[in-house]
């Protein structure tokens, strides 16, 4: 047997010892405790006390897979299958990148401008979590999303009907300047969109995690080109926004300055620049005019 006993104490010192060179110690923690509690249901308060719980062998098995699993850099939430976003439980795999918590960030400032039997669309929409989170949030508002990846979509399609959320989810090009008549037929308060926003350049700064299994599609753009997303959606925003509509992107730290005078360029005004509570550039809101 790979541990000393089949209890759970056993397991827990078992992630430790294999895993304790690629974690920091909380990390293992937070880890370990999801995947304890999902496999054995338990609450938080009975974790606190399942030392001595006694596994079975293919509860042995389970977390040992998890374990290599993760030798391999593969993320955890994709092992899980699932992760926490904006109180929902959303279902992520390789076909589209996890939810972060940064982004839910962008959810929250987009609610502080929503309202109620508001008209959105979500840009870029990977998972589905911005744009659940918000019906979730504004069951009354219409939310529609668009992705360029057909697995992306099925995938949205799925946290939708897993959630009992009613969204429209779209197979389109955030690229392409040809938008599908579906949105244009609608008059849309808000747009948000987390696009693509990584140059290549820095592929050599990011955790092997993130290089080896999420979609590299979903993450990054040319370097010479760096600002295509932010000057598509946006040339799309102004023809589909009402007057004094809403325009929301998740931005690169190091490009926020720049993203701000391309949205600028483009007619948009009122342009915000916000900090994460990691205080990086991390989120942009513009207006788009009222001509009267």
């Amino acid at each position: 047997m790979f541990v000393q006993t089949n209890s759970i104490q056993a397991v827990k010192a078992y992630f430790k010892e294999r895993l304790h060179h690629q974690f920091s110690e909380s990390e293992l923690k937070a880890m370990l405790k999801v995947a304890i509690c999902e496999r054995l249901k338990l609450s938080s308060a009975d974790y606190l006390l399942c030392d001595s719980n006694l596994l079975s062998e293919s509860d042995l098995l389970y977390f040992r897979s998890i374990v290599k699993r993760l030798k391999t850099n593969e993320p955890f939430q994709y092992i899980l299958g699932k992760t926490e976003f904006y109180g929902l439980e959303i279902k992520c795999d390789y076909r589209a990148l996890i939810p972060r918590p940064e982004t839910e960030e962008l959810v929250e400032w987009v609610l502080q401008s929503a309202k109620q039997n508001s008209r959105m669309i979500d840009f870029c929409t990977g998972t589905g979590c911005i744009a659940l989170a918000l019906k979730h949030e504004l069951p009354t508002s219409t939310i529609f999303a668009t992705d360029y990846s057909e697995e992306a979509i099925c995938l949205s399609k799925e946290n939708a009907q897993a959630l009992n959320l009613n969204v429209s989810f779209i197979l389109h090009d955030a690229l392409s300047d040809q938008l599908p008549s579906t949105l244009t037929e609608q008059s849309i308060d808000i747009i948000v969109s987390n696009p693509p926003y990584i140059p290549e350049l820095d592929k050599q700064e990011m955790q092997a995690n993130v290089l080896d299994y999420e979609p590299h599609m979903a993450l990054f753009v040319e370097n010479e080109n760096a600002l295509i997303f932010y000057k598509t959606i946006a040339r799309q925003a102004a023809k589909l926004l009402t007057e004094n509509g809403l325009l929301f992107f998740e931005i690169h730290e190091r490009l926020a300055n720049e993203t701000k005078e391309a949205i600028e360029a483009l007619g948009f005004i009122d342009v915000e620049i916000r900090k994460d509570l990691q205080g990086k550039d991390r989120m942009i809101k513009a207006r788009f005019p009222s001509f009267n």
